[in-house]
């Protein structure tokens, strides 16, 4: 196998916290930037990696993929090692395998999984607060769980969609959403956690937090039933509450 032309699939998990998101920003600290410049040192010469989805600031990911050429030398079990060491602690690269040149991190997926971390309390645990939003303890979760069924399935996700966005197909599946005790992380006194988990075809722009918020809303009463109804119906962008990126996590990424 020539090392020179290595095409690569990396698994990677990040605390979005410090980073501007995913994607390379000039003058912003980003994953895909961190993660290029020390490829890019490694290598000597530069390296692009292409991920499979753009999670925003604060956005965390478990298992977010990015494909990339190899241009170096070094074999990838050291590779890991070596970025492991220089990313660390806020990226870990959990694996890395050669793929075929045709496999893209982003055009060759089929779904991906997002949860969106909630705490019922008066106040944030400081233990979770950098991974969930703090929601108030009277939350209805029977309602909330109700709602989010309500969303599985086919629909038009253009009243969900952020402003940012130019997307013209706003089309989007989500095989399955549910209401789920625990959070991500699972803290030993993980009580008062729980988290909606989002498993579709595709995602629009804040489309994931911007569902979480409108049914948070809904489950505490501060907006009506039909809101829900009404968002389904209605033309980009989104106008409501956004649930902070603290909550979010990108928890997988499937492929044929």
């Amino acid at each position: 196998m020539n090392l020179a032309s290595l095409h690569c699939k990396a698994i990677v998990r990040y605390d979005g916290v410090g980073f501007s998101g995913w994607q390379a920003q000039p003058g912003r600290r980003t994953v895909q930037g961190v993660i290029e410049g020390a490829l890019s040192r490694i290598a000597a010469e530069r390296v692009r990696i292409h991920g499979a989805g753009r999670t925003d600031a604060g956005v965390h990911a478990l298992g977010q993929v990015f494909s990339f050429a190899w241009p170096g030398r070094m074999p990838l079990d050291t590779l890991q090692y070596a970025l492991c060491r220089m990313l660390g602690p806020e990226i870990r690269i959990e694996s890395m395998e050669t793929v075929s040149p045709a496999f893209h991190a982003r055009k060759s997926a089929r779904a991906k999984r997002y949860a969106y971390c909630l705490e019922l309390a008066r106040s944030p645990d400081p233990f979770s607060a950098r991974y969930a939003w703090c929601v108030p303890p009277d939350l209805d979760l029977t309602r909330l769980a109700g709602l989010a069924q309500r969303l599985a399935g086919t629909h038009d996700f253009a009243g969900f969609q952020g402003g940012k966005s130019s997307v013209q197909n706003t089309v989007r599946t989500l095989h399955s959403m549910e209401l789920l005790r625990g959070g991500v992380m699972r803290p030993l006194d993980a009580a008062t956690l729980w988290r909606l988990e989002f498993h579709g075809n595709g995602f629009l722009y804040k489309m994931v937090r911007n569902i979480t918020a409108t049914l948070v809303d809904i489950a505490r009463g501060a907006l009506p039933e039909s809101r829900l109804d009404e968002r389904l119906r209605a033309p980009a962008p989104f106008l409501g509450r956004t649930a902070p990126g603290h909550g979010l996590f990108l928890l997988d990424v499937s492929y044929d």
